[in-house]
Parts: structure tokens; sequence; C-alpha cells
């Protein structure tokens, strides 16, 4: 009977280690800490002739609190309506150790869980 209880109690934690393993990798532990800056496009896909949402690539320097003028890319699912432009600013949501993971609010955004 002791055996049984044991091997619950070390299946219980290493499921629970897992599933932390898991939500720090994912940004899920540590969305609180995001940092807020700005985005200065420099470079961006073409604008495509179809409306809809379409795959757009940003080039720009990202400033903020923990980063002083990084060159970071992305690319996204956006609506064509609100295509971005080179000289644009986007505000920027990112984790203060890794720029390159920025987001953007802006109303042309759609999810995309692609990096």
């Amino acid at each position: 009977m002791l055996e049984v209880v044991m091997a619950a109690a070390m299946v219980t934690l290493l499921v629970v280690t897992i599933g932390a393993i898991v939500a720090a990798r994912a940004g899920k532990g540590g969305g609180a800490n995001l940092e807020h800056g700005s985005l200065h496009i420099t470079g961006v896909s073409p604008l495509p002739a179809m409306t809809g949402e379409h795959y757009v690539t940003i080039t720009g320097t990202l400033t903020g609190p923990s980063v002083a003028g990084t060159v970071v890319y992305r690319r996204f699912a956006w609506d064509a309506a609100h295509w971005p432009a080179v000289g644009d600013q986007l505000l920027v949501a990112y984790p203060p150790l890794n720029p390159d993971k920025w987001v953007a609010d802006h109303p042309g955004l759609r999810p995309y869980l692609g990096s």
C-alpha cells in the first residue's frame, strides 16, 4: 500500500514540475513582467493588392525601459485595411530579457502563433 501512495506522489510531483517548466517557457509565469515601449518602423512588407488578412514582416527600432534602440523584426498576420508603413510608431510590449518577442497594440494585428 505504501508503494502505491509513494508512486502516486512521485507522479504528481513530476506532472507539477513539467507543468511549471512548460508554463515558464510559454511566458505565462512572467506575463506581469512585460515592459512597454515603442517601435519605430524602418521596414515593412509591401501592401498586398487584395483586402483581408495577409502576412507582414515588420522591422524597426525598439526602445523601452531596458532597451535602447534595439533592431528587431517579426512576422504577423495583419489586416490589409490597417497596413503599417515605414515611419509609423507602434506601442509594444516585450519580455525584459527578450525584446525579440515583442507584440504590438494595433487594430490591424491578427492572432498569429508563429514567430
